[in-house]
């Protein structure tokens, strides 16, 4: 027992020692991108087969793609990610290597979701019997768990999604209703692969279940809602097809994914992946400690995040820039300065930047404007001039 504690007090101080080498998240993420691995040996072939994601932090380059990943496990709020690019330039292994930086949250321990904020907000009617028990008891309502990545399968049916009916209780009046990936889906990552080859049926649930936060089926007589708080995030080749604008303009953050243009960079990918297809347990093994580290700072910006401002005037600096690109969508400024915080608390401060502004803005504002819509509110504009001319005019021959 007290050899443990031995272990756990050394583990804990290298932690610290390799904490003070880094002012943030920021500065760990650039630290990893030049980072070399030592060599590594093939390992004998188990025969068993066993997942294990390339690490986050051991993607070379793709600076941008980074930030906005890391920026959603932050701040929920800024409404998703997209990544677009052609083929093989590490959309989804990116966001698949976000797997064990996902941080933790509290969740609710009871069948029905009651959460000890239902109380603060509503009273103690607000929960469930068996939980108003638990709480005059003192027992939680919730415990902390980590966030979980939720993959839709290409091939989804629009009953996985939403859920559907249990066929062995066809004969009775009331059916009884499984859960669909979008239920399982609540407070954890939503990884869409090539939002735009769905059915669009599949695609429309999703964007209300994102919108909504929760969603009804219903099958006969019987009916249920669910929670679906998701954090979204999607992943599209533009060769293969073009996204609904009504989709797009539901996605935050929307990233250019180009493949890498430096010959140390592009050479220094195929090691790692080298490295990581002859022996992946290794190279996660080379991260650990920055992913240690990840993970705290990731947990720390989340805690920060409430505390985060705005200046005003930055944020009317924003509004300009909005207002100057001829952008209509409201959810521009909800992205914009929802992913400025959430930049700050990455680089640990509770105050944004011009220079979040500057790093935001491409990300935010890109694809946000529509030329057919800008044509169609033109002629609009010049018609409704011409029926107030017209009103006018025969006023004044009245």
């Amino acid at each position: 027992m007290n050899e443990d504690k031995t272990s756990q007090a050394g583990d804990s101080e290298h932690l610290a020692g390799s904490e003070s080498k880094f002012r943030s998240l920021k500065n760990l993420i650039e630290h990893v991108s030049g980072k070399s691995l030592s060599e590594t040996q093939p390992q004998q072939d188990s025969g068993i087969v066993e997942i294990i994601p390339f690490p986050f932090l051991a993607m070379v380059g793709q600076v941008e793609m980074k930030y906005a990943l890391l920026l959603a496990l932050i701040n929920p709020a800024l409404g998703g990610v997209l990544l677009i690019g052609p083929r093989g330039t590490g959309k989804t292994t990116a966001v698949r290597g976000l797997v064990d930086l996902l941080p933790e949250i509290p969740r609710s321990l009871c069948y029905y979701g009651c959460m000890p904020e239902d109380i603060e907000a509503g009273g103690i009617d607000a929960v469930c019997p068996n939980c108003a028990q638990k709480f005059a008891r003192g027992e939680p309502l919730a415990a902390m768990d980590k966030i979980r990545l939720v993959e839709l399968p290409l091939n989804a049916r629009i009953e996985d999604v939403i859920g559907a009916a249990d066929e062995k209780e066809t004969g009775h009046e009331y059916l009884r209703l499984h859960r669909g990936i979008l239920a399982h889906a609540d407070k954890n990552l939503l990884l869409v692969d090539e939002v735009n080859l769905l059915a669009d049926d599949v695609i429309d649930a999703i964007l209300d279940a994102a919108a909504y936060g929760s969603y009804t089926v219903k099958r006969g007589a019987s009916s249920a809602t669910y929670r679906a708080r998701f954090m979204l995030i999607g992943t599209m080749n533009p060769e293969e097809g073009r996204l609904r604008p009504q989709i797009m303009d539901r996605f935050g953050l929307r990233i250019l994914v180009r493949g890498l243009e430096n010959k140390e960079q592009r050479l220094e990918a195929y090691k790692r992946v080298q490295a990581y297809i002859s022996n992946p347990r290794r190279v996660m093994q080379e991260y650990n400690n920055e992913k240690q580290i990840a993970q705290v700072e990731i947990q720390t910006a989340r805690d920060i995040l409430l505390d985060v401002k705005i200046p005003a005037s930055l944020s009317d600096q924003g509004l300009e820039l909005i207002r100057s690109l001829k952008i209509d969508s409201l959810r521009a400024e909800i992205t914009l300065f929802e992913a400025m915080k959430a930049l700050a608390a990455l680089d640990n401060r509770k105050m944004a930047s011009a220079d979040d502004l500057q790093v935001i803005a491409p990300m935010a504002l890109r694809m946000r404007r529509s030329g057919f819509m800008e044509t169609y509110l033109n002629d609009q504009s010049k018609e409704e001039d011409e029926i107030i001319q017209a009103v006018d005019s025969t006023l004044k021959h009245a």
